[in-house]
């Protein structure tokens, strides 16, 4: 679970965020990944000193309200794009004999893409879970316009596709919410 923070949330760009709904949409992954007993991994963004939203000394550098972690849950506070490069989570992971990773957070062409192209780089077998992920539109580089959200994230789903990871769905992952077992409102509720 990546990034799904108050910074995102308590900036006015939230208002065009692609998913609002994100909480919702991730806790279902939760609720069937601690099921199937996977372990739950929590990434967060800070930039330290940045006077910004980022900041950790602003107080928003924390889990949107919904988001609750477990016992056995690893967590890690990442200052680079991907969940990697300034954080332990390699030898976490590798600690406890992960080798696939289940992606699902808030950029998705940003901290997902980067944490997934790395992931895979370093051997694991990733799979993003493209709905669980949320994003803002972007401008064009040269300025000459806005690419909406979704344009962005089909983007990033065939830049990953086949090279960096599968991509996936919810519903997919799920298999199918009328499973013996599987509680609908424990997984509808954010």
């Amino acid at each position: 679970m990546i990034d799904i923070q108050e910074s995102f949330r308590r900036q006015p760009s939230w208002q065009q965020i692609s998913r609002p709904d994100i909480v919702a949409r991730t806790n279902r992954l939760i609720v069937n990944a601690r099921a199937l007993g996977d372990r739950v991994v929590w990434v967060l963004h800070s930039e330290p000193g940045s006077g910004g939203p980022f900041d950790p000394a602003g107080g928003l550098v924390a889990l949107q309200p919904g988001l609750q972690p477990e016992a056995g849950d690893l967590s890690v506070t990442k200052t680079s794009h991907n969940a990697f490069t300034t954080t332990n989570l390699g030898q976490q992971l590798t600690a406890a004999g992960v080798t696939k990773l289940r992606l699902a957070g808030i950029r998705t062409e940003q901290c997902v893409e980067t944490t997934a192209r790395l992931a895979s780089d370093l051997g694991y077998r990733v799979e993003v879970v493209l709905d669980a992920t949320a994003t803002h539109p972007l401008p064009r580089h040269d300025g000459t316009g806005i690419i909406g959200a979704d344009e962005v994230v089909a983007r990033t789903a065939a830049a990953l596709a086949g090279r960096f990871a599968t991509i996936t769905s919810i519903e997919a992952v799920l298999g199918t919410t009328d499973r013996p077992g599987f509680d609908r409102s424990v997984a509808a509720a954010g």
